[in-house]
């Protein structure tokens, strides 16, 4: 009897979820699948598309390009980890998750994110090389080189995520398995759990500050040494082309973190989950809709390809 007494006092813990995803509008949820689809095609599209020109295109084989690319294709994973189960959540009921499946979409998702401001970071030091050790370019940025530094990243981003991987999946959820979003957001998941987690939350925090203070450091003192030696050495058309390119690279880094803050504050307002929701899909989906578009317009050697491309296609 001591035995039984003793087991029953252990603390439940759910090992299956439930997604419910803007559960402010629980009687037409099967009509959100048509925005996500349609911006999922989307993405797949403008990315996939981009991809292919620089792959294909001689011209386009510079680091600058290959780094895009990159950016181009952690575009393309990411959404790939949280729209298809959305979708199948919201038009096939099936919204059940394991935890073992819950904490491994935040896993991904949040390595490719952190990822994302490492590819930019990368695209900041090309640009940096290149006006500031011209002659010394092709020396320094070498594919062996971007593949380094690129698989340091991933790797560091993998370290700090995991750290929020681990916490949590020693945590005991017992008070629901009803996530309230249609993806396994850190914050939502634990506010599921049994107790006090505020210094759980507290891990999470500073892993997201500590990385995004640092990228944003090293991008704001990349671009400003870049910058600087832009009004220091280039003159005319060439400065004209170098701010262009920056500028094109920097309204990307606004996007992207504008999005990130927007999220972040929007989860520890009292606003409706609904709005919530909002902020998260517009944090994970609305930088990889418009960085082909950003760069397609912006970037005239992008743009000169896909033009030859679509003329080609119609003269077909």
């Amino acid at each position: 009897m001591e035995i039984l007494e003793e087991n029953r006092s252990w603390p439940f813990s759910h090992t299956e979820f439930i997604l419910f995803g803007f559960p402010g509008i629980s009687s037409s949820r099967n009509l959100l699948a048509i925005p996500f689809l349609i911006i999922y095609l989307v993405i797949l599209t403008g990315n996939a598309l981009i991809i292919y020109r620089i792959w294909v295109e001689q011209s386009l084989h510079s680091p600058m390009y290959v780094l895009i690319a990159l950016l181009f294709s952690v575009n393309i994973a990411c959404t790939t980890a949280i729209v298809p189960k959305a979708v199948l959540s919201v038009l096939l009921g099936m919204d059940r998750v394991s935890l073992v499946t819950c904490l491994f979409q935040m896993f991904f998702m949040y390595t490719m994110v952190m990822f994302e401001s490492d590819v930019l970071l990368l695209m900041a030091l090309d640009r940096y090389v290149a006006i500031c050790r011209p002659l010394r370019y092709h020396d320094i940025m070498t594919s062996r080189l971007l593949v380094q530094l690129s698989m340091i990243g991933l790797i560091k981003c993998s370290l700090f995520v995991s750290l929020i991987i681990i916490v949590a999946a020693q945590v005991y959820f017992c008070s629901s398995n009803l996530i309230l979003d249609f993806a396994c957001e850190n914050m939502v998941l634990l506010n599921l759990a049994c107790g006090d987690t505020d210094r759980i939350q507290i891990v999470g925090l500073m892993v997201r500050v500590v990385v995004t203070a640092l990228d944003i450091t090293l991008l704001l003192l990349s671009y400003g040494w870049i910058l600087d030696a832009t009004m220091r050495i280039i003159t005319g058309k060439e400065r004209h082309k170098t701010l262009h390119t920056c500028g094109t690279h920097l309204s990307v880094v606004v996007l992207n973190y504008s999005c990130g803050l927007l999220s972040s504050v929007a989860y520890r307002l009292p606003i409706s989950l609904d709005i919530q929701n909002l902020t998260s899909a517009i944090y994970f989906l609305l930088p990889a809709t418009v960085h082909p578009l950003i760069y397609g317009y912006r970037v005239r050697e992008i743009k000169a390809c896909l033009v030859k491309s679509l003329r080609f296609n119609k003269s077909l």
